[in-house]
């Protein structure tokens, strides 16, 4: 009978039954995707994931971006992103599936860079890059947590004694419950929650500089570029790295491993959920802050909402806004420290044991609030971390959201090198990574730059 079947279901069949027997490999050898990558979700669930990690606080610093760029630069470099992204992160699910349907389902980017280029990239740059990524930006939730909850509490109290390392901690405190979540597809519904979020504080951003902008309280309009030469060009690199760490996402093999078997075509599914409110959020207020603020934008567009500790808004609504982003950065931190507690798990863990056992649950809880301890303390100690977060976004989120998506698609379907496809992906890894080494450089130079700033549990 199974001659019979339509060549489709035949595939739909084989491709489930091979990943079922990877799965089943991979209970007896490893506990990390045992426990934290479970396979279990829909397309939806993976379009709250995606939104998550991708639309988040730091979209409110693209305004800020622009004051580097310009309206012309702003708007080109930003669709061009959104482009490349959705480009890159759809084909990188396609290498996965094929991957799958040849009985090697890949869980991890540091499997996938294993398979493609060979175990050594893998275990020394693919692996590296991401954790350092994933966990940098589980820092910078944190600080920005931090920052938020301090900015309430400076607008009620304007003469009050706590320091921001005070409330960094204290986020750091909410940070170290949730992480206890005990794997990827159990976030599902936080990460619902997330998308709503991400929502309303956008629209409160994008809804507060058009009336800011509309009103007599703002600054006054210039869409100029600041700075010499030498400023400006390094200041044009240092936007790219920020839209692209806004773009980033570094963790899409994490993410289509939490999907249930098969796996074929719910990525681009979840990707489309995603996309659609990465153009709403991204573009609305990315356009109204810089069109209300030009280039006096703020690092965090909702800084401009307060002119020397005066609200421009009504307070309530100052409050809301931050409220909603704080919310918000908790469920990011939580999806970015997925890989960090897939490594954990496998270390720690035994796969032979029920996943809630005492054996389990201790070096669980343990090694988990452990990575939040430290993540909370570099916070704390270093809150000039957005410069740093610039170089991770330039060292790390370009080289895998820009470059390895259509090299590991080239060597996986092999196109022919007469086909567009095949130059089309050659010219993004080529320009790719020549925008990612000079905007490493420009990141570093800032970190020069603002090296004499620097001061351990500064007050900012």
């Amino acid at each position: 009978m199974g001659t019979l079947l339509p060549s489709s279901t035949q595939d739909h069949e084989k491709s489930e039954q091979q990943n079922t027997l990877y799965i089943q490999h991979q209970k007896d050898v490893d506990a990390g995707a045992l426990f934290v990558l479970k396979s279990k979700g829909s397309w939806v669930h993976c379009g709250y994931h995606l939104t998550t990690s991708i639309v988040a606080a730091p979209l409110l610093s693209l305004p800020y971006a622009f004051t580097f760029l310009g309206w012309t630069g702003g708007v080109f470099f930003l669709v061009i992103a959104a482009i490349v992204t959705f480009y890159s992160y759809n084909i990188l699910s396609l290498v996965l599936e094929h991957q799958a349907k040849l009985g090697n389902r890949q869980l991890r980017f540091r499997d996938m860079a294993r398979d493609i280029l060979g175990p050594n990239w893998g275990r020394y740059f693919v692996g590296p890059i991401q954790f350092a990524v994933c966990y940098g930006v589980v820092v910078a939730c944190i600080l920005l947590g931090g920052q938020c909850m301090k900015a309430i509490y400076v607008l009620s109290n304007p003469n009050g004694s706590m320091k921001l390392y005070e409330f960094v901690i204290v986020f750091g405190c909410f940070m170290l419950i949730l992480a206890q979540i005990p794997s990827f597809h159990s976030l599902r519904h936080v990460n619902l929650v997330s998308l709503v979020l991400c929502l309303l504080y956008s629209a409160c951003a994008a809804a507060g500089s058009i009336y800011i902008g509309n009103s007599s309280k703002g600054p006054e309009k210039s869409y100029s570029l600041k700075g010499d030469t030498e400023n400006r060009v390094f200041g044009i690199f240092n936007a790219l790295s920020i839209i692209a760490t806004t773009y980033g996402n570094g963790i899409i093999p994490e993410i289509q491993a939490t999907l249930a078997p098969p796996v074929k075509g719910k990525m681009f599914k979840g990707l489309s959920v995603c996309y659609a409110i990465v153009i709403v959020t991204f573009f609305s207020v990315t356009i109204s802050g810089y069109w209300a603020f030009g280039n006096e934008s703020q690092g965090l567009i909702l800084s401009n909402f307060v002119d020397n500790g005066k609200p421009l808004l009504p307070k309530w609504f100052v409050y809301m806004s931050n409220v909603f982003t704080i919310a918000q950065l908790s469920a990011v931190g939580a999806v970015y420290l997925q890989p960090t507690n897939e490594v954990l798990e496998q270390t720690f863990a035994d796969p032979k044991s029920p996943e809630f056992s005492s054996r389990n649950v201790i070096p669980r809880v343990i090694s988990r609030s452990l990575a939040i301890t430290i993540a909370t303390i570099i916070a704390a100690m270093l809150p000039f971390f957005g410069d740093i977060n610039s170089l991770i976004g330039a060292f790390g989120f370009m080289p895998l959201d820009f470059v390895l998506p259509v090299i590991f698609y080239n060597l996986t379907f092999k196109p022919s090198k007469r086909s567009p496809i095949f130059w089309l992906n050659v010219t993004i890894a080529v320009v790719f990574s020549t925008l990612g080494a000079i905007s490493a450089i420009a990141a570093v130079r800032q970190i020069v730059l603002d090296a004499k700033n620097y001061k351990l549990f500064a007050n900012v």
